[in-house]
């Protein structure tokens, strides 16, 4: 098999200290036909309270052509800390920056706040191509 170039990857083997505004992306490998990120990490703020939100987020995509490289989505999924956003539309923009970026076949993008006030919001957006 061979290599897969990377000499466009920006973000991959460097030290980087701050969030990025997209993702980065290589060519899937032949065979490829599901991907799926899972992190317990996605910290966001209530945009009428402004108290911080943490949630679960589950991207799956089947790539078609395409894959994202995970550093450069743990720095995208960090540019949300400071963000402040409903649970359901922040499902939504990480489903679209997917599709953007990486064009996959379809994407879902489940995200799962933590509760607060006793309440867990769980929210999915799928895209198609």
């Amino acid at each position: 098999m061979e290599p897969v170039p990377t000499d466009h990857l920006t973000l991959l083997g460097r030290t980087v200290q701050h969030p990025v505004a997209h993702v980065e992306t290589f060519a899937a490998p032949p065979g490829c036909t599901l991907v799926r990120f899972t992190t317990d990490e996605v910290a966001s703020m209530c945009p009428v309270t402004n108290q911080p939100d943490l949630s679960r987020v589950v991207i799956e995509y089947e790539p078609a052509g395409r894959c994202v490289e995970s550093k450069s989505l743990k720095l995208y999924l960090w540019g949300f800390r400071d963000r402040a956003v409903f649970a359901e539309a922040l499902a939504c923009e990480i489903a679209d920056e997917i599709m953007t970026s990486a064009g996959p076949s379809r994407v879902t993008v489940t995200l799962t706040q933590r509760p607060r006030g006793g309440i867990t919001v769980e929210t999915v957006a799928e895209r198609r191509s």
